[in-house]
């Protein structure tokens, strides 16, 4: 069955399962508006104060799950901190055993404040009374990567490791920042993005692409999207990542780069599992 972890890890921008070590390119975003239309001063300003909530369905279920994503400044300047919280709710909640996932990402702006790079990466999963928290801290003037687990807040392992010289890990939120900023490139029509992911056992990375024209206006119609949705994303992944027959998912990102709606394409069991915006603050 569809887990409803992936659904979360596609819809805020980057749907991976496993996340994996990237070679960053040189690439540095444009100065970009705020959401009360001044210049912002770096990445990380741009994005503070932001709330976003979430509603996903499929089939005839409405409201299966729902997810809040936040992103505001840490007391150590020049760093930031976002959180996403999801948990099923009504009868799939009462069947998953109300499973809640919570992911956080401490960050901290590099580049003149045009990027941010991940410091450290939790994610804490509840299912029932039983959970499971897995940690990961970055120290790059060190070069280490700790990782850590624990259940029932008992700690299972910890394991180090060495980050290559040259390499920079993005946990999954912190690179959908990055690509809604264009840390990767300036987000235009027929392009294709090379996105980092977080590492975990092998090396790999992921390609998005921002559909064409011609494209955007049939899908437009397809999916009765409204005309706040300005650019349709498009990725194809292994089908046994989405549980899916073809891999593909489908987004909506508004005009100024805000995640609207997205679907997963014939999800087995499911057909279309859609995620929908449902309210955006700015504070």
């Amino acid at each position: 069955m569809i887990s409803r972890r992936y659904i979360l890890k596609w819809f805020f921008g980057l749907p991976l399962l496993s996340l994996f070590p990237f070679q960053i390119s040189d690439v540095r975003a444009q100065a970009t508006q705020s959401g009360n239309g001044k210049i912002a001063a770096s990445i990380g300003e741009f994005f503070a104060g932001e709330e976003l909530q979430f509603e996903i369905s499929f089939m005839f279920l409405k409201k299966v799950a729902v997810a809040r994503m936040t992103f505001k400044r840490a007391e150590k300047k020049g760093r930031y901190i976002s959180v996403l919280e999801g948990e099923t709710v009504g009868i799939v909640g009462w069947l998953s055993r109300y499973r809640a996932d919570t992911y956080c990402t401490v960050m901290e702006e590099t580049e003149g404040g045009m990027r941010l790079r991940s410091v450290s990466f939790d994610e804490n999963v509840r299912i029932g009374k039983k959970t499971r928290t897995f940690s990961h801290e970055f120290d790059y003037e060190k070069k280490k990567w700790t990782k850590r687990s624990t259940r029932r807040g008992a700690r299972l392992r910890t394991v180090e490791a060495a980050i290559p010289e040259g390499k920079v890990y993005d946990d999954f939120l912190c690179a959908s920042y990055n690509f809604r900023y264009g840390v990767y490139g300036p987000l235009e029509r027929g392009r294709t993005y090379i996105i980092p992911t977080f590492p975990r056992k092998r090396s790999s990375k992921y390609e998005i692409k921002i559909a064409a024209k011609e494209k955007e206006d049939h899908q437009r119609v397809a999916d009765k999207v409204g005309d706040e949705a300005a650019l349709l994303l498009q990725l194809k992944l292994d089908p046994e990542i989405t549980d899916s027959k073809t891999g593909i998912i489908d987004g909506w990102l508004s005009k100024d780069n805000c995640p609207l709606e997205g679907i997963i394409r014939d999800a087995i069991l499911f057909g279309d599992v859609h995620g929908k915006l449902v309210s955006r603050i700015k504070r």
